[in-house]
């Protein structure tokens, strides 16, 4: 069970030109006082050009890892010794690093690559980037053991990383030495004037070689680091991140860590093109699935595509909650507490649940939920800002005064539950602490209803006071300050919630006119879903008058792998008949399913294909357009994507036979939006569209403009 284990580090910019630092790390060999471990190196092979721009070094190096004296015993070794190939580069002014084992190679595969090079905005500075992945294959048994080892000692050796640069830094600097020349080129080469700028102007795009960018380090990803080294500025979503600015804003990570985020985040900026949460919000799922990267990947996921089928990005600026929340339900925003968290208070005993339910339903009362979770998050970022260290969570104080029988009616608490369960699934981490005060005697019957509903982690930041213990020692002084303890829980600050009350009965709404309001509210979204099954396409029939018109499409796959395509024709398809699937297949909730092609037509005869056609995986958000060449019946189609069956024979194979057993899966689900746009109005917002295409849409890349769509599209006559 070979598990491959990587990391990428941050960006750790030193404020010390290339020249210097290289001075530093020079000092390093053969051995180094502050690496005990690493006893010895020898130089096996040099190359230097002529010009002394280049030089190549290969060295042995020779390790005394810190392993119990048994296993060393069983692996029959008592040092390890690893190949360290150095290329550096004076014109460009790079550093390379390949490191491999050479120890073990048929058992453990460890490779390491850094990097040194100028930072882009400011050539007087150096970024140090490294990447590294271990696998290992077998060993005697102990192969958990042994991923233990290599990974401690490879964090510590991360963190050491940097204090030998200054370390050396300092010890040059000691000796007289604080700056060290830019290379020039050997005079005799004044005929080439070209390379005789002793000072070229670096260009970020274009000092980083081939080999970096394998590792998924995208050459064209900037560094962003404010000018003043106090304060570093929150990034683009494209840039990389940088020690400091993570140490600032996102708190104290371990490397490991570090790793889990930036690797999360680069996937995302390579599947989910201009949609990436902020930094802070991935590290929410990492950290409530103890940062591991596949099941927060997951949670995650779900998460923005949940986001993006509400709208929820948009609940803040766009809905005004009914008058009746407004009045009557108890809860709002109150200053913060002593670590710098929002504050929320919620005076649920003074609040008619029941009422609340019945005058507006379970999604009004959800979505307003929601909007104040929002507003949590945009709290969050503020504090941050205010305070000069990370603030991710808040607290929330809730007042049980008040709590009564007509708390525990069971659509309420059925409400109750269902809110939790979004908020859990949406939020996750975003609770640093719940006080729940004035405990009546009912509350640990309503505790046990709910609590196994709330993860474990969030339980734990759960204080409950019965009666008026908040007042007492232990109590809620240690988490607020005096100043703002609220007039009703007997402190001197006028607080703002509203006082909740019953809702007269007036307000009440009956069964029906809630049924009908909650519809309204659960599909007031552009984004229409769609199923796909084994043999099932879902199609989507566009009519194009205009000849250059563009077909715009935008759409997740929730569920499973699909084929996308798209098709022209000169004749309508036929409506799809009106059978019983028709029937209730457009309001079932699983999305509707609807085929246009007539079995009858022929490719290439009836209707022709005018892209290729483009596999998406699941969790994969895709955006295109495509010119129109004709006018005519486009057809959009999703397609079951299948594994093929075996190339010499026809028949199926036992595990395809397998899978269409699991009925599950071969149903894909996508939610898509289709708009269609005149070619002028489209020119205009042709750059809003071009960035954000998704990367790996190979029909955006070659329908961007209708000249280069002419050659793409497969032309059938």
């Amino acid at each position: 069970a070979a598990m491959v284990q990587k990391y990428q580090s941050p960006v750790r910019v030193y404020k010390h030109p290339f020249e210097l630092i290289m001075a530093a790390y020079e000092r390093r060999f053969p051995t180094c006082p502050l690496i005990p471990m690493f006893v010895a190196s020898d130089t096996v092979s040099e190359y230097k050009s002529e010009d002394g721009a280049i030089h190549v070094i290969e060295r042995r190096c020779k390790l005394d890892i810190d392993a119990p004296r048994l296993l060393k015993k069983i692996a029959g070794v008592d040092y390890v010794y690893f190949v360290q190939k150095n290329s550096l580069n004076r014109r460009e002014r790079t550093l390379h690093i390949e490191a491999y084992n050479e120890t073990f190679s048929n058992r453990v595969i460890i490779n390491e690559h850094c990097s040194y090079t100028v930072h882009p905005d400011n050539e007087d500075w150096t970024c140090f980037e490294q990447s590294a992945s271990l696998d290992i294959k077998s060993f005697f048994g102990f192969e958990s053991t042994v991923e233990k080892i290599a990974m401690k000692q490879y964090t510590s050796n991360i963190k050491k990383g940097k204090e030998i640069i200054e370390y050396y830094l300092k010890q040059l600097e000691e000796e007289g030495i604080t700056f060290v020349p830019h290379w020039t080129p050997p005079v005799a080469c004044k005929s080439e004037s070209s390379t005789c700028h002793p000072r070229r102007p670096v260009s970020p795009a274009i000092n980083i070689p081939e080999s970096a960018t394998k590792e998924g380090l995208s050459n064209k990803e900037i560094l962003n680091t404010s000018s003043s080294p106090s304060e570093p500025t929150a990034g683009t979503p494209d840039d990389k991140l940088d020690a400091d600015y993570i140490k600032r804003y996102l708190g104290d990570l371990t490397p490991m860590q570090e790793s889990c985020l930036i690797r999360l985040r680069q996937w995302l900026q390579e599947t989910h093109k201009g949609k990436i949460p902020k930094d802070e919000h991935i590290l929410r799922f990492l950290r409530a699935r103890d940062f591991n990267i596949d099941k927060a990947r997951e949670i995650l996921c779900q998460s923005l595509t949940w986001r993006k089928q509400h709208q929820v990005d948009y609940i803040l600026d766009t809905w005004n909650p009914p008058q009746v929340l407004q009045d009557y339900y108890a809860g709002g925003w109150h200053h913060h507490d002593k670590d710098g968290r929002p504050l929320y208070v919620l005076r649920l005993g003074q609040m008619d649940t029941k009422g609340l339910v019945r005058a507006l339903g379970e999604e009004a009362l959800l979505r307003y939920v929601l909007s104040i979770n929002e507003e949590g998050l945009r709290r969050c970022e503020e504090n941050t800002k205010v305070f000069g260290r990370p603030i991710s969570s808040w607290t929330c104080l809730v007042d049980l005064e008040g709590l009564n029988m007509r708390h525990l009616w069971r659509p309420g608490v059925k409400a109750l539950l269902r809110i939790i369960e979004v908020v859990e699934a949406n939020y996750p981490e975003t609770l640093g602490r719940l006080l729940i005060l004035r405990a009546p005697r009912v509350f640990p019957v309503l505790w046990t209803l709910v609590s196994p509903f709330i993860d474990d982690n969030t339980r734990k930041k759960f204080l409950i006071y019965a009666g008026n213990d908040y007042q007492g020692p232990g109590g809620l002084l240690d988490y607020i300050d005096k100043e703002i303890i609220p007039d009703f829980l007997g402190g001197e600050c006028m607080c703002e919630v509203p006082e909740g009350g019953l809702v007269p009965k007036s307000l009440y709404r009956t069964a029906e006119e809630l049924e009908n309001e909650d519809i309204k509210l659960w599909t007031e979204t552009i984004y229409q879903s769609a199923s796909v099954f084994k043999g099932a396409p879902h199609e989507v029939l566009i009519q194009i008058v205009d000849a250059s018109s563009v077909i715009t499409w935008d759409f997740d796959v929730c569920k499973g792998d699909i084929v996308f395509n798209i098709f022209h024709s000169k004749r309508a398809p036929q409506p799809p008949k009106k059978d019983s699937l028709g029937a209730h297949s457009i309001t079932s909730p699983g999305g509707n399913n609807v085929q246009l092609i007539d079995k009858v037509w022929q490719l290439g005869r009836d209707y022709s294909m005018v892209e290729s056609p483009l596999i998406c995986k699941e969790g994969e958000s895709v955006q295109g357009s495509h010119v129109t060449r004709w006018p005519g019946f486009y057809i959009l189609q999703w397609k079951f994507h299948s594994m093929p069956a075996c190339a010499t024979t026809n028949l199926p194979r036992v595990d395809d036979v397998l899978a269409s057993l699991q009925v599950s899966s071969h149903k894909c689900k996508v939610m898509y939006y289709t708009e269609v746009i005149g070619s002028e109005d489209f020119r205009g917002s042709m750059t809003s569209l071009e960035s954000s295409h998704s990367g790996f849409s190979q029909l955006s890349a070659a329908t961007t403009s209708s000249s280069q769509s002419h050659s793409s599209s497969m032309i059938s006559r």
